[in-house]
């Protein structure tokens, strides 16, 4: 049976499995919550270069890029 001598190492099984998921899904939701803000960072960091880039080539005047710039990093 497995209520007897032989079989109540199962019991204990199931307990550390349950409490290693529960500390697997925190883990997870813990850096999941953090990938948001880094791909923000990344995202707007990015659009800096590209930003950089264009105002390097010509492509916008010192108005408009100060303006992007202003929107970059302060969204409304």
């Amino acid at each position: 049976m497995m209520w007897g001598p032989d079989g109540w190492w199962w019991g204990w099984l199931v307990m550390v499995g349950f409490w290693v998921v529960i500390v697997l899904l925190v883990v997870w939701a813990v850096r999941g919550s953090g990938r948001n803000d880094h791909s923000d960072r990344a995202d707007r960091s990015s659009a800096e270069r590209t930003l950089d880039e264009r105002f390097a080539r010509g492509e916008i005047d010192v108005d408009e890029y100060e303006a992007r710039r202003e929107a970059l990093h302060h969204p409304a």
